[in-house]
């Protein structure tokens, strides 16, 4: 969800993300990913309704063909385009009613509707589905440039970013812009921290910071959500 930065905001992000970056490296999501795709099924129709299920049936052979792609810049364009076909963005607050919510992918897919940390999660996870190792993926927060290259208004954001190595350019994906360009070419984008399971990155450091555990229930919430849809992080 877009919001204006703030430095209690900056200093609140820094102690989630560092929490997230525990609480990942105890779930283990540096391994291979599963879905019992049936039990998904049944989860989003018994939801959402029969229609929805289509949509989650079309997730499936989405990842099916993704898993098969040769390359992984394929892997990302398959996701990143089925995901900015299936929903579209809608703030926290008039899907949620609550400020800042964290959607797991059955519900982005069942409402169709997500904020950028929704498409973030529902484009990492099937990614991870698709084969792709956690070491290439990060949930990235980025300070936003809006309104063109002078204006001085930023606001917080979530992307995802792939990197081909540890120290590569990291290509973007992004709920704002359905192309994925690298790095140097979203200079709108100032990076504040990224995580995966490995552990935190501050800015754009190449060596991860060291995780802790603090504020852990917004990430420990939708992961449990995760599991329950049938996701399993062995």
């Amino acid at each position: 969800m877009l919001k204006r930065l703030f430095q209690p905001r900056l200093i609140h992000i820094l102690l989630f993300l560092i929490a997230i970056a525990g609480v990942l490296l105890s779930h283990g999501l540096h391994s291979r990913a599963s879905i019992q795709f049936d039990h998904f099924h049944r989860q989003i129709e018994s939801r959402f309704g029969a229609s929805r299920g289509q949509v989650s049936r079309n997730w499936e052979s989405m990842i099916r063909q993704a898993s098969q792609a040769s390359t992984e810049r394929q892997k990302l364009d398959i996701v990143n385009q089925f995901v900015h076909q299936h929903v579209r963005y809608r703030t926290d607050q008039r899907l949620y009613g609550v400020e800042d919510y964290w959607a797991s992918p059955l519900e982005t897919l069942g409402h169709g509707l997500g904020d950028c940390e929704d498409y973030a999660i529902l484009q990492y996870v099937s990614l991870r589905l698709a084969g792709v190792s956690d070491d290439r993926l990060r949930l990235i927060y980025v300070n936003a440039r809006m309104g063109g290259p002078r204006s001085t208004i930023t606001q917080a954001h979530m992307v995802l970013g792939y990197y081909a190595t540890p120290t590569s350019e990291p290509l973007i994906l992004d709920s704002l812009v359905s192309t994925i360009s690298p790095a140097s070419q979203r200079p709108d984008l100032s990076p504040v921290f990224s995580f995966n399971s490995e552990g935190l990155w501050a800015g754009g450091a190449t060596s991860p910071a060291a995780s802790s555990t603090a504020r852990l229930s917004r990430w420990r919430n939708v992961l449990d959500r995760i599991q329950q849809e049938g996701v399993t992080f062995q």
